[in-house]
């Protein structure tokens, strides 16, 4: 009988620690719900002692989620920041191709401007050579024919050649007769046909 309650006993007493424990724990548990201590916390060292890793709750943060939230937040400015600076990349190249092109039409311009004052004074410097040319030609016509053919041999070939067309011209113009003929007449024949090769090689082409 006595080695029966022995047993009886030792059995009671595992069960009341058993109890025991479970009421603690579940103090701690009702503690924890109503805010009056951290179960989690004062239940690390057991957690620790028994080698368990520590529990993930236990490092959190009371500013967890607006942490998340703020980092979230900056990763979408990051993203947003790196297609601004796309952007302007993309604005810098275009904007440099267009000073290429408006470089390149100005360039252009220029030129034709350049030629465009080439032109004009070439066909200025012609027109001004033909009224030299009409007035020398009407000069040539007034005064005798010995003296007019004097001045025309010491001029050169075109200048002469250019002359007679001009006076041509006029005679034609005027309707009367051409005194390039009779100057030439007046001519050393050798001049003369010299001329009058010229001038026909020109009328050809």
């Amino acid at each position: 009988m006595a080695e029966y309650s022995g047993v009886g006993a030792g059995f009671r007493i595992v069960i009341l620690i058993l109890l025991v424990g479970v009421l603690a724990l579940g103090g701690l548990v009702w503690f924890d719900y109503l805010g009056i201590l951290d179960a989690r916390r004062v239940l690390a060292p057991v957690f620790a002692w028994f080698g368990a890793k520590k529990p993930a709750f236990e490092a959190e943060d009371p500013l967890l989620l607006e942490k998340e939230r703020l980092s979230k937040q900056m990763e979408a400015l990051a993203v947003r920041a790196e297609e601004l600076s796309s952007r302007e990349r993309q604005l810098q190249a275009r904007e440099q191709e267009l000073a290429q092109k408006v470089e390149q039409v100005e360039e252009r311009e220029k030129a034709a401007d350049e030629r465009e004052k080439v032109f004009n004074e070439r066909l200025q410097a012609f027109e001004n050579r033909r009224v030299n040319l009409k007035q020398n030609a009407a000069y040539l016509v007034g005064m005798s024919p010995d003296k007019a053919v004097k001045i025309l041999l010491a001029m050169e070939d075109q200048d002469v050649i250019d002359l007679f067309r001009v006076t041509e011209e006029q005679a034609a113009e005027a309707g009367e007769a051409s005194m390039v003929a009779y100057w030439l007449s007046l001519m050393p024949a050798e001049r003369a046909a010299a001329l009058e090769r010229k001038m026909a090689r020109k009328t050809g082409g």
